[in-house]
């Protein structure tokens, strides 16, 4: 099913090498790209998120007013959502859309079971010079289909000193955005952190190019926010 995905993924990262030269450049090409695919949508769900926060206080109070009666809370709070055309799902589309990107990338530049990814694959039908020059991203990520796990246990940590950092940068992009949000509840924040804490798990094992992409995203996305929740505030402030 993701077959189609990483071939077209695969195909867009070897056209943005031809013009960049860098894989790790290209990979950040890619985002970009996908982010620039995506500003309709993304728009939309940092406006839903705003205005999810917005409305918090009126629902605590529809929450202890009807504390008593779950029925009645669901109906009020769903007409309260419609009469200030609120979806409480805005933010969840642009997130699903980017999960098969994000599973197909990782394997591209992987390994699945047994089978090299598109990238192993490509790169091993040359020399060892000309194979560790295109998976390298710069000077930073010696090779961006290795993991922060793999160099350490191959070269110590020393090497595996870039890698842990864009490990941290994967969890810090999952956490951020969340407690950024204005207005952002106390079971909120602690989720976020809990989430973070589970990406730093997972990221220790995702490769480099992987952790590339979604920290990039995830930097993107948290500037996008920032700006669009700015503009919001000085809308309300100057109504």
């Amino acid at each position: 099913m993701l077959e189609p995905i990483e071939e077209g993924l695969f195909w867009v990262l070897q056209q943005l090498y031809a013009v960049v030269g860098d894989y790790g450049v290209a990979i950040i090409g890619l985002t970009l790209l996908i982010r620039f695919v995506l500003l309709p949508l993304t728009i939309k769900q940092t406006k839903s998120m705003y205005e999810l926060q917005r409305i918090q206080p009126k629902i605590k109070e529809l929450q202890d007013k009807y504390k008593d009666n779950k029925e009645k809370l669901q109906e009020e709070t769903l007409k309260f959502y419609q009469e200030n055309k609120v979806n409480p799902f805005g933010g969840c589309l642009p997130m699903l859309i980017q999960m098969p990107v994000f599973i197909a990338l990782f394997r591209v530049l992987g390994t699945t079971g047994k089978a090299p990814g598109l990238f192993q694959q490509y790169v091993s039908g040359m020399s060892d010079s000309a194979a560790q020059a295109a998976s390298r991203f710069w000077v930073i990520l010696p090779d961006i289909t290795r993991s922060a796990s793999q160099v350490f246990s191959a070269s110590g940590i020393a090497a595996a000193l870039p890698y842990i950092v864009f490990v941290i940068l994967f969890g810090l992009m999952t956490v951020v955005p969340q407690l950024m949000q204005p207005g952002s509840q106390a079971q909120q924040k602690q989720m976020a952190i809990m989430m973070g804490g589970m990406m730093l798990f997972f990221g220790w094992t995702v490769s480099g190019g992987v952790l590339l992409y979604w920290s990039t995203q995830g930097l993107l996305g948290l500037i996008q926010q920032q700006i669009q929740t700015r503009v919001y505030k000085a809308r309300e402030e100057n109504a």
